[in-house]
C-alpha cells in the first residue's frame, strides 16, 4: 500500500475540519443574536400581503411578509400598531390593530379584521389583494406585560377587541415559565361573529388549567351553552377572580360596552389600578 500522500490527506482533513468548526461558531454566533425588529416607531414601512382567507362574510385573516424568514415584527406583548391606508374617497386613514402573532411567529405577521361597512379603514382592506404593501408604524400603547406581574388576569373582550386579549394570553400560555391564569369573558352578537373561535378553543383545550373561556350570546343559536345577552355583573362575579392586588382586569370592546363593564367592576371592588382598557 502506498503511504506518500498521507500527509496531504492530514491536511485536507484539518483544514475541512477547521472551516466546520468556523461555520460551527459563526451559526451560533448569529443565532444567539437577538433578531432585528422590521417595525419602525417613527415611519410607516410597507409590508407585503402574502396571504388573505375570508373567514367570514366581514372577516378576513391577512398574512405579511417580514423583510427575511427569520425577521420578527418587534412587537412588544400587549402593544399595537398603526396600519394606514386610503378610505372610499381616498383619504389618508389611521387606525391601531393587534396583530395575532407573536414575535415567536417569525418572518411573517397576521391580522384578524372585521371589516365594517362604513369603516374607513375597512375599506382599505376589503380591497386589497395578495401582492398590495400595507403601511405599517409601531410599536404603539401604554400596556407593556412582564411575565408573572399578576396572578391572574380577568379579560372582557367584545368583537374585535379580542384581538389583544388573545396576543396577550398567547404569549402567557406559551412560555413555560409563566403560571398566570387567564379568565376571559368574550361578548359578540351572534356566533358567526365569534373571532378566532378555533384558536380560543384550542388554547383551552392545550392549558385547561391555565385558561378558562366563556362566551355570551346577544343572539344566540337554539342549541348554546354560553352566556345569553350583554355581560352582566354576575357573570363577571362567576367567572372572574376576586379583587385583590395580584389580580387585573384588562378591557377592550365597543365604548358602551367598555362604560358597562367599568361600571360592573367598580360595584364588584376592583379597584382603578386593578383595570387596564386597551
Amino acid at each position: 500500500m502506498d503511504f506518500s500522500n498521507i500527509p496531504d490527506i492530514q491536511i485536507f482533513v484539518g483544514v475541512a475540519v477547521a472551516l466546520v468548526a468556523v461555520g460551527v461558531g459563526a451559526f451560533y454566533l448569529f443565532s444567539s443574536k437577538k433578531p432585528k425588529a422590521s417595525l419602525d416607531t417613527e415611519n410607516f414601512k410597507g409590508f407585503k400581503l402574502v396571504k388573505r382567507d375570508q373567514l367570514s362574510h366581514n372577516v378576513a385573516k391577512f398574512k405579511f411578509e417580514l423583510p427575511t424568514p427569520t425577521s420578527v415584527l418587534g412587537l412588544p406583548i400587549g402593544q399595537h400598531i398603526s396600519c394606514r391606508g386610503k378610505d372610499g374617497q381616498g383619504e389618508d386613514v389611521i387606525k391601531p390593530y393587534t396583530p395575532t402573532t407573536l414575535d415567536s411567529d417569525v418572518g411573517y405577521f397576521e391580522l384578524v379584521i372585521k371589516m365594517y361597512p362604513q369603516g374607513r379603514m375597512s375599506h382599505h382592506f376589503r380591497e386589497m389583494r395578495v401582492g398590495d404593501y400595507l403601511a405599517v408604524r409601531g410599536p404603539k400603547g401604554r400596556f407593556k406585560y412582564q411575565p408573572g406581574e399578576v396572578r391572574a388576569f380577568g379579560m372582557l373582550a367584545g368583537g374585535s377587541g379580542i384581538t389583544p386579549m388573545f396576543q396577550v394570553a398567547r404569549a402567557i400560555l406559551e412560555n413555560p415559565n409563566d403560571k398566570t391564569k387567564v379568565h376571559l369573558i368574550y361578548a359578540n352578537v351572534t356566533y358567526e361573529d365569534i373571532l378566532l373561535k378555533e384558536e380560543l378553543d384550542g388554547l383551552t383545550a392545550n392549558y385547561p388549567d391555565q385558561f378558562k373561556i366563556f362566551y355570551v350570546l346577544n343572539q344566540p343559536p337554539e342549541v348554546w351553552d354560553g352566556g345569553v345577552g350583554f355581560v352582566s355583573k354576575e357573570m363577571i362575579e362567576t367567572h372572574f377572580p376576586a379583587p385583590a392586588h395580584d389580580v387585573k382586569i384588562l378591557r377592550c370592546g365597543p365604548p358602551p360596552m367598555n362604560k358597562a363593564m367599568a361600571a360592573h367592576l367598580e360595584a364588584i371592588g376592583y379597584a382603578p389600578e386593578m383595570q387596564f382598557q386597551f
